[in-house]
Formats: C-alpha cells, sequence, structure tokens
C-alpha cells in the first residue's frame, strides 16, 4: 500500500532540510522544527528519526561540499545528538498534541541545541581555552545565534504543525487514521 502520509511528511522534511541551502541568518533554519514535527508525526519511531536525520544528512553533504568544507564535521555528533533528543521530544509531544506542549517542545529543544552544541565548540578547545571563563566566554558570544535559533524553531514550529494540522484536514490520506488503516481487498 503507497502510504500517501510517509512520504508527505518525508517530502516536508526534505523541504525543510534544503531550506539550510538558501542564505539566511545564521542558526534561522528551521531544522530543529523539522525534527521535533518528524517526531511527532511519523507513525513509526524509527522513521520519526531517521528521516530528520537523513535529511539534515543531505543538506550537511551539500554544505560540506559547496560551502564549509570539513569545518562542519567537528559539530556533527553534538548537532545530530540533538536531533534525536529533539525527535524524541517530538514523540512525546505526538500527533494531536496541545498547543502549550508543541511550545514547550519547541522551546526545550532550542535550549538543548544551544547547550549541547556550543559545549561541543568549547569542548573542541579550538576557539576557546578549556577554562570556566572560556565555556562562559562560548555561551555568550553564541547567544546573538540563540536568538536567531529560537525565532528559526519558532517560526518554523508554527508552519509545520499548523500547515500539516490544516492539510489533515483537508486530505483524507494525510490523516494517521487514514494512513494506517489497512487496504479493503
Amino acid at each position: 500500500m503507497l502510504n500517501t502520509r510517509f512520504w508527505v511528511l518525508a517530502g516536508i522534511t526534505l523541504t525543510v532540510a534544503a531550506a539550510r541551502l538558501i542564505p539566511h541568518p545564521p542558526n534561522a533554519t528551521p531544522v530543529a522544527a523539522m525534527a521535533l514535527f518528524g517526531g511527532a508525526h511519523f507513525a513509526s519511531k524509527r522513521a520519526a528519526i531517521a528521516v530528520p536525520l537523513a535529511a539534515m544528512a543531505l543538506s550537511d553533504l551539500v554544505l560540506g561540499l559547496v560551502w564549509y568544507g570539513t569545518a562542519i564535521i567537528g559539530s556533527m555528533p553534538y548537532v545530530y545528538a540533538c536531533f534525536v533528543a529533539t525527535s524524541c521530544l517530538g514523540m512525546w509531544v505526538g500527533p494531536r498534541p496541545s498547543p502549550r506542549r508543541i511550545a514547550a517542545a519547541a522551546l526545550t529543544s532550542s535550549v538543548l541545541f544551544f547547550l549541547v552544541t556550543n559545549f561541543g565548540v568549547w569542548l573542541t578547545g579550538k576557539l576557546y581555552p578549556l577554562t570556566w571563563d572560556g565555556l562562559a566566554a562560548c555561551y555568550v558570544t553564541a547567544v546573538p545565534f540563540f536568538r536567531n535559533t529560537l525565532a528559526g524553531d519558532a517560526v518554523g514550529t508554527v508552519v509545520l504543525f499548523g500547515g500539516f494540522r490544516l492539510a489533515e484536514r483537508s486530505i483524507a490520506a494525510l490523516r494517521e487514521e487514514a494512513a494506517s488503516a489497512p487496504v479493503a481487498g
């Protein structure tokens, strides 16, 4: 059976990841929203983690080949760990959550990304000394990027969750019940 819902979700996920390839302010892409959305909407837990990670990896491959070279490799373990955690937050949110639950998960994922990835930047020891002062300087320097992360995640979360909810109302094949119903035959 063709699972229309799965393929639409995968297409949305790939589209959001591809948005990283167009010019934007640093950290102002909705990629955490993408992982949160995937975690909440894919029926399979494996797909909820794998599809956003694969989309991110594809966009990282292009970014690495075209713009950044190997510079992004050092941060990848921290970024990808945050993506897995954010997809898990999406599973907690679920496909029919309250706006409060969505907002809490989006804010949590943004804060988690800020804390974990900047700790990773500090830990590599290339930009900041491995001291408490170096760690503090790393976090302080990252605050403007955090504002962009919050904005990108907030807008992305509203667009993805709200847009898909509206699409589900209009298109029966996108509803989870229709996607999981057995094929008559």
